[in-house]
Formats: structure tokens, sequence, C-alpha cells
């Protein structure tokens, strides 16, 4: 038992990227989420950071991307997010087959899974995705981004991340600590056939689930794999209880640290994944208008006086505009 209040869910995942065009291209126009915010690693001002969202960079949204291009090809293995699912509306997946017929995104035949629809896929660095078919309630807290998809097949957000772990027992524990709760089992086809899958829920509707499969496969970080996956800890009380709760299991959180648009505290779990607590606040509205998200290069705090440096060492990219691909295909 623990007295911190559980985590909603998942707050963001960030992977490893190559190719920064290719990257921006697949997110915004293929998928069809917003660029909420462009920026640099803060701990490798080098890189970009892209944050790919709903229309207004809804906790439970986001999925980010260093593009490290000079990094080797990663391989999933124990140890890692294996792969990350987001939620569509119910009857959307014969809209998104097509699409990735019309621009060739490599995908997988549909699953059953804890008795929904799940459409398995690859993004053009390999990362293995998939979107699962839900229910959109009325009163969802995620906003559609319709700028190239219709608000009929938008992703609302994370609908789950599936750890793969040599020993799950000890994950397992900190995950309950955590406020998930195990919510059953079944044998898990398309991921690691024959082993059984267990799912944990969490108290909110968005990015509530993770799945958890034993597995001793090799895993190597690169191009193709998941950097991370924070959980929601709105605020900076709840974020200090759970830090403190964690700590029980012996993991070591880090002290919080001020990633601008939210607080964060990291820890690796005992398998290894690394994970990261994140406040809901200030957001990504704080530097700029909602309507100019992700417009700007924001650089916050000190790297702003590093501007001309940094954006040298940048590549330019470009963010892609319904209007602009409208306009190549007449």
């Amino acid at each position: 038992m623990t007295d911190a209040p559980p985590t909603p869910g998942i707050h963001h995942v960030t992977c490893i990227a190559g190719d920064p065009q290719q990257n921006m291209d697949f997110w915004v126009e293929t998928l069809g989420l917003r660029l909420v915010k462009r920026s640099i690693n803060q701990d490798d001002p080098s890189t970009y950071h892209f944050f790919f969202a709903d229309a207004e960079g809804t906790p439970g949204t986001s999925m980010t991307f260093f593009p490290w291009e000079n990094l080797r090809q990663g391989k999933v293995g124990s140890g890692q997010v294996s792969r990350t699912a987001f939620r569509v509306p119910e009857g959307s997946l014969e809209f998104w087959e097509e699409r990735f017929d019309d621009y060739g995104v490599d995908y997988e035949d549909r699953i059953e899974r804890f008795g929904e629809t799940v459409l398995p896929f690859y993004d053009p660095d390999g990362l293995p995705v998939e979107l699962v078919a839900v229910e959109i309630p009325a009163d969802d807290p995620t906003v559609p981004w319709t700028e190239f998809v219709p608000e009929t097949a938008a992703i609302r957000g994370f609908h789950s991340v599936t750890l793969w772990l040599a020993d799950p027992h000890q994950t397992e524990e900190v995950l309950r600590t955590m406020g998930l709760e195990e919510t059953g089992t079944e044998d898990s086809p398309g991921d690691t056939p024959g082993d059984e899958r267990t799912r944990f829920e969490a108290a909110g509707t968005v990015g509530q689930y993770v799945d958890v499969l034993p597995t001793i496969e090799g895993a190597r970080q690169g191009h193709g794999t998941v950097h991370h996956v924070a959980f929601q800890t709105p605020s900076d009380a709840d974020q200090t209880a759970m830090r403190k709760a964690v700590s029980t299991h012996g993991v070591r959180p880090t002290q919080q640290i001020d990633r601008h648009w939210f607080r964060s505290v990291y820890f690796r779990e005992p398998n290894g994944v690394l994970f990261e607590l994140a406040t809901s606040g200030p957001g990504y509205t704080s530097d700029e208008p909602l309507d100019e998200l992700g417009e700007e290069l924001i650089l916050p705090g000190n790297f702003a006086n590093q501007r001309e440096q940094i954006e040298a060492d940048l590549s330019d990219v470009t963010i892609p505009r319904a209007e602009a691909v409208d306009a190549d295909a007449d």
C-alpha cells in the first residue's frame, strides 16, 4: 500500500529516430498528429526534440522523439518498452489500413487482445506501434487534430505500452505501488507467441494500460526503440509522494528536474526500463499560443542564449502542411 495518489496513466513516450524530416513527415502527415513543440534535447542540445500530440497537447497524448541521425539501428528486447499503442475510434481501422497502403507503411494483420481489435505497424525507423479501436466517450479529455486525418479516425492519445521484461515480478510490484491494478492475463499473439501477457490498468481514461510480457530477447538501444515512458503525477505533491513510494522497491529516483513544460523525476525500474514521473503543468502553451504550437524552435532556460550556435548545428526541417500536400497532388 502507498499514500501516493495513483497515476492517471501515461504522460508521454519518448523514442529514438534517425532522420528528423522523415520522422516529422510520418508522425504529422501520415499519422495526423500535431507538432505541438519543436525544441532540443536538453541533455544533448545538438539534437532536436519533437513532440507530436493531439490538438492541444493534452497529457497522455504526446509521442516525442530524439532524432539522433548518427546512432545505429536499435533492437527491441528485454528491459524495453516493446510496443506503444494509440487509441482510435471504433470503426476506423479500415481507414487506417487504406491509408497505410497509400503511404507505403509496413503493417500487420489485425489481432484481438483483451476484447479489442489491434492494428500493429511500424514507423520509418522500425519502431513498433499499434492502433487500438475503442469507443471514445463524449467527455474524453483529448482533442483530435484534423489537418490530415478526419475526426472519425484521428488518434486520441495513448492506449498502452507493452514492457518486455526478463523477470516481471518486481516490475509488477512497482506498477502496483504506482496505483495500477492487474486486470487480466492472456496469451500474446503477434508479440512473443506462447508467452502470457499481463495487463495493468491506471486510474485515468487515456494511456491507462501497461502490459507486461516475460522475455529474455536481447535489446539494443538505437533508431526504432523507446527511450523512456513517462507517467502522469499531475502535481508536485503527487510527484513527491510517488517518488517516495517507488523508492521502497530499491530503485533510485533522481531529484526533480525542470523540463520547462513539465517537471520530471526519472528512475530505472528493476528490469531496466527507464520510467519518468511527469507533472501536468505548466504545459505546452506556457511559451506559445495554442494556435501557434510547434511553429518556432523553443530553447528553454539558458539555451536561449545559445540560439545561434544551436540552430547552426541542427538540420533544417519543414512542418508538413495539408494545403502544401494538396497542391503537390494537383
